[in-house]
């Protein structure tokens, strides 16, 4: 399995690798390792649907990004901590209705970092969207899994994708079908796998999932604590836009304003603490902290570590 120091200089990328895909770092004892699932296209109102896109328009000029749409990153997280390694979310895999062949990265980039599947242990699933799921419904990845391994999942989250409700989103035609049809497929072919729980749940020695709610009813983000550093991976509570418009409501969300709340509670919590921060779409690798700016926030990128 990795470690920090076999991943820090890995083999020279392939061809079609000519950028980074995988970003090592520790938190205390704990190896952590971001690897990039790919990127997705979605129009720029998902970013802030619940603003015009004159109000819009103006954050997306100030970050050089295109008013229309733009690449979503995809970031997965691999943990160890004692015994333990952990996969936290599985990127959106490779079904072939979605065209979105800039995605579904994972299992190539995994094999690349040399992490072999069946050596995972556990795998955390932040919420049962397709993007965070899809990576162990590819073909012949079940083969390759530990046959005890263990998916911790929100029971909340369980239940609601036994019959969805997406009259609060703003997504894009047939995103809510795929979405739902994701779910019950991962639920059906994993079910024997899924371990449940409440509220908090520690998977390994400062690996705890905590539920929050809002973006799904079951939505959890992963908190690790090692020797006095912390990281927090916030799933999908805080995305790019988030720092300094955490009110603009995005179009994934099944309860827009107990998103809000929650990207609040939680920027807050970690500009408090300073620790670091990873989240599914903010720009590889993610990694950076929280600053508090009057009531809204800053993302400081942490200078990269070769």
């Amino acid at each position: 399995m990795f470690t920090l120091e076999n991943t820090v200089a890995p083999p020279p990328p392939a061809l079609d690798e000519l950028v980074p895909s995988r970003y090592a770092l520790k938190v205390g004892d704990i190896d952590v390792l971001v690897v990039s699932d790919g990127v997705l296209p979605l129009p720029t109102q998902m970013l802030g649907h619940n603003v015009s896109a004159a109000e819009r328009a103006p954050w997306f000029k100030e970050m050089y990004l295109p008013p229309d749409a733009l690449d979503w990153a995809l970031n997965v997280m691999v943990v160890r901590s004692g015994d333990r390694n952990i996969l936290i979310d599985a990127g959106l895999g490779m079904d072939p209705d979605l065209n979105l062949p800039r995605a579904g990265q994972l299992i190539r980039r995994l094999g690349a970092s040399g992490i072999n599947l069946g050596e995972i242990t556990d795998v955390v699933i932040t919420h049962l969207h397709m993007d965070h799921i899809g990576g162990l419904l590819v073909d012949g990845v079940k083969e390759q899994l530990h046959p005890e391994l263990r998916i911790h999942v929100a029971a909340a989250e369980v239940e609601f994708w036994k019959a969805p409700d997406f009259t609060r989103t703003n997504m894009p035609p047939g995103f809510p079908d795929a979405l739902r049809a994701t779910a019950t497929h991962f639920l059906a072919e994993y079910g024997s796998y899924v371990r449940t729980f409440d509220e908090v749940h520690e998977i390994a020695p400062g690996v705890t999932a905590h539920r929050t709610g809002g973006h799904t009813p079951g939505h959890s983000v992963v908190r690790l604590n090692s020797n006095g550093e912390a990281l927090t991976f916030a799933g999908d509570a805080i995305f790019a836009v988030g720092f300094e418009q955490p009110n603009w409501h995005n179009g994934f969300e099944h309860d827009p304003e107990g998103a809000a709340q929650v990207r609040i509670t939680l920027l807050n919590e970690l500009a408090g603490t300073g620790e670091m921060l990873v989240a599914t779409h903010l720009p590889f690798p993610s990694v950076g902290r929280v600053s508090a700016d009057g009531d809204v926030f800053r993302w400081v990128p942490v200078f990269w570590d070769f």
